[in-house]
């Protein structure tokens, strides 16, 4: 009896276990051993550039500043298929005892975007040498800054024309994901990430004597009632079925204890999943703080920051092909997944181009990788790694097979 032979999935997979697996590996480790903040992932992205023109890949480094772009030539190259990776890290100090624990003091790939970069780099190794099997040119775009909010990585690059020259059709991104068990694969068309609105709210007093408040008025007990008041925005004058938090994350006041100040400083954050409860939220924040603060003799300047990431939504189309791709995937799961508050400049991507952000999950228990990113104890099953390379691959090779525009 002849034995049947694999699929090309499981063949693929096969040849990155065998052949990348152990460099993916090693990128992420030396990655992880040299974190870089925001716009500083100057080592990082010398590291890329480098491997990539290894490979043959024709390089653009310095794009949105620190940002680098390669780009593979198919037989159709008609069209693009957009590939990302985020390369900064967090003022994080680590306390994982690993052998390739950060190097610089305070800072922590604590949200797992040196194994995106290494992942990414793993799908270049494959792809470089499979040119003859595209049906597209790949564009992989790694970014700079996707923790630095309204300054985001991804705006620059695209101001400096990441997704032009050739265009971008369609974009994809792939990001690690603490609390969904390792090798799991989580998609959501629509909707999928938040947007994430922070605010500044400076509150004015009048300073005194703590031993006789009532000739002052007091910005600190002010700021407890605003405080208050936000959160019955979100119990009682916000649609319950439309998701939506806000979090004071910061108070700064005052100086000595027997003092009352003249102001007190508090900053947060607003999430919200579509525009319109976004705009509402906006509203109320501004109005109920201003009512509270005159309500007790105070004045309030409220300030939002100018330009935050977008609502991240996910085409439908993309989403579902997608989906059928890493159901293909040996040794994998994929399953739908609810929406995330957190927020992704990747949403600036899919507002030029449509395509699907998605997660990969890395929880294992038996490694100890149960703490959460943007924890100082966070910790990457590197097992899942291979499976997010081929996801890359195979979305560049397979995402506009049979395509009537291919």
């Amino acid at each position: 009896m002849r034995s049947r032979s694999r699929n090309p999935v499981a063949l693929l997979l096969d040849e990155v276990k065998k052949n990348y697996e152990d460099d993916i590996i090693k990128i992420r480790r030396e990655i992880h051993s040299n974190p870089e903040l925001s716009y500083k992932e100057f080592e990082t992205s010398a590291l890329v550039a480098k491997k990539l023109r290894s490979l043959g890949i024709d390089v653009k480094t310095k794009v949105g500043g620190t940002g680098v772009i390669g780009l593979i030539k198919g037989s159709n190259p008609r069209w693009v298929i957009g590939l990302r990776a985020d390369m900064d890290a967090l003022p994080i100090g680590e306390k994982v005892n690993v052998p390739f624990k950060s190097s610089n003091d305070g800072v922590m790939h604590a949200c797992g975007h040196d194994s995106h970069v290494a992942m990414l780099l793993g799908a270049a190794m494959v792809l470089s040498n499979r040119r003859e099997e595209l049906d597209c040119s790949v564009k992989f775009l790694f970014q700079p800054a996707e923790e630095a909010g309204e300054r985001g990585g991804a705006r620059m690059m695209m101001e400096d024309g990441a997704m032009n020259n050739p265009g971008v059709d369609y974009v994809f991104g792939l990001h690690v994901r603490s609390v969904t068990p390792s090798g799991t694969f989580c998609v959501r068309p629509g909707a999928v990430m938040a947007a994430p609105d922070s605010f500044k709210i400076r509150i004015l007093g009048k300073s005194g004597h703590g031993s006789r408040p009532h000739e002052t008025v007091d910005p600190i007990y002010i700021s407890a009632q605003v405080i208050n008041a936000l959160q019955g925005i979100s119990g009682r004058m916000m649609n319950q079925t439309k998701p939506f938090v806000i979090s004071v994350g910061s108070i700064h006041s005052g100086s000595k204890e027997n003092i009352i100040p003249d102001e007190a400083l508090l900053s947060g954050t607003i999430r919200t999943l579509d525009e319109q409860t976004r705009k509402r939220a906006l509203n109320l924040v501004s109005r109920v703080t201003k009512r509270v603060c005159t309500s007790f003799g105070g004045r309030c300047d409220v300030s939002f920051e100018k330009d935050p990431y977008p609502i991240t939504i996910n085409d439908e189309k993309a989403t579902q092909r997608v989906t059928a791709i890493l159901k293909s995937i040996e040794g994998t799961k994929t399953t739908g997944m609810e929406p995330v508050l957190g927020a992704e400049d990747f949403s600036r991507f899919l507002q030029k181009a449509p395509g699907t952000f998605y997660f990969l999950g890395t929880k294992n228990p038996r490694k100890g990788c149960i703490y959460p990113t943007h924890s100082s104890r966070f910790k990457l099953d590197e097992d899942i790694m291979k499976y997010g390379t081929v996801a890359h691959a195979l979305i560049a090779m397979e995402f506009l097979a049979g395509d009537e525009r291919a």
